[in-house]
């Protein structure tokens, strides 16, 4: 055991750290294995591969290096970060320009790119970059009025939703729009930007549920199951009615073999099926703590930068595993979106992670920071005067 007096670099990232928050991320990562042997057999079965364990393989083969990412992020200062971040984003935005010109089509969309035969979803990598970036930019404002920081987020939100629409992937378009406009509205500025920018989203979506037709059919499959094809829909919500509260037990569950998706996507359905209700409300509960001690710390920082950053990462957190959820149970749109640390995928997991080694490093106790908060703030009660006693040999005034 560690003791306070050890001034190590692990010792004082261990008395730091928010143990709980690090304890309820690697919960998530336990329950992604277990769920992922529950549901990758029967996908590979699908699939024609040999291995069985194919896909737990290489989740345990990601997860390693996720938790390295994750730990050694979270050693890091906010300085360190932005630095960080600021690379990050440069190189996963060329990579992500790179995808419409030589990455493989999947479905009718562009959005991967094989590199030394693995392949990486740029988009899953510059979400928890652009997120400390526009953190950083909005902070700018609140603090240099007279600096063009919230024109330079602007644009920082146009060029990769740019990139984003044209490959297209509407669903993280949604989810960095969200994010971002929850940092403008932290930022105090004007209700006016607001309604705009709510006018331009409800624009921007009608515009794309008139042209791009695998929207209209998802959202017209959602508003009326009669318009087409929700067989996955169907079998997601058979696997929680056949789960019931208790699950059909591990291994047994039987709609995860017609789920296409069922190790990524539904995997929460599988959840349902094999351990029932009860795990469900497990992983809610864990999605929950995570976000909400992430806003408490956030609400007690004095510095814009790292309350906006932590904010805007655990909503990006949040939201996503929001979405996949949402989708499972069949109140929102069918959307290829996985659930942090569940669904298998190593691009995901790794970016999830580095996100995640940020949101630790940002909420870690920093004494120093304190102590300066302490020290800038007003006294919240003034000091009274005291009486100056009259000096020797002075009448006193008359009553």
């Amino acid at each position: 055991m560690m003791s306070r007096a050890d001034r190590t670099v692990l010792s004082e990232w261990w008395w730091t750290v928010d143990r709980a928050l690090l304890a309820a991320l690697c919960g998530l990562m336990v329950i992604g294995i277990i769920l992922c042997l529950a549901a990758s057999p029967a996908v590979a079965a699908r699939l024609g591969i040999a291995d069985p364990f194919h896909f737990v393989n290489r989740q345990v083969l990601f997860l390693v290096p996720a938790a390295v990412v994750m730990i050694a992020t979270s050693f890091l200062s906010p300085r360190a970060l932005r630095r960080i971040c600021v690379v990050v984003f440069a190189v996963f935005f060329v990579l992500l320009m790179a995808t419409l010109v030589v990455g493989p089509e999947v479905k009718g969309a562009r959005r991967w790119l094989t590199i030394a035969g693995v392949t990486v979803q740029p988009s899953e990598f510059i979400k928890p970059a652009f997120v400390i970036l526009a953190a950083w930019l909005f902070a700018e404002s609140t603090k240099r009025p007279e600096m063009p920081a919230t024109l330079l987020a602007f644009g920082l939100l146009g060029s990769v939703l740019g990139l984003l629409v044209k490959q297209p992937d509407f669903g993280q378009s949604l989810l960095i729009s969200l994010v971002w406009a929850s940092l403008f509205f932290l930022a105090g500025l004007r209700w006016i930007w607001m309604v705009g920018l709510v006018g331009v989203g409800a624009g921007g979506g009608f515009i794309a549920y008139m042209t791009v037709s695998h929207v209209q059919k998802r959202i017209n499959r959602f508003l009326n199951p009669d318009s087409g094809d929700t067989y996955q829909i169907d079998a997601a919500l058979n696997s929680f009615r056949n789960g019931g509260w208790f699950g059909q037990g591990p291994g047994e569950g039987t709609m995860k073999r017609m789920l296409p998706d069922g190790h990524t996507d539904f995997v929460f359905a599988v959840a349902g099926e094999e351990f029932g209700i009860i795990l469900c409300l497990i992983i809610l509960a864990l999605f929950a703590f995570i976000i909400l001690r992430s806003l408490s710390r956030a609400s007690k920082e004095s510095d814009p930068f790292s309350r906006f950053a932590i904010t805007g990462l655990a909503l990006l957190f949040g939201l996503q595993a929001a979405i996949n959820m949402a989708v499972n149970v069949h109140i929102a749109p069918a959307k290829g979106m996985t659930l942090p640390f569940i669904s298998y995928g190593g691009s995901s997991l790794i970016s999830i992670a580095f996100g995640m080694g940020m949101l630790l490093a940002l909420s870690r106790k920093r004494p120093g920071a304190a102590a300066l908060a302490a020290l800038t703030e007003k006294p919240a009660v003034e000091p009274v005067a005291r009486p100056v006693a009259p000096p020797a040999g002075a009448m006193p005034d008359p009553a």
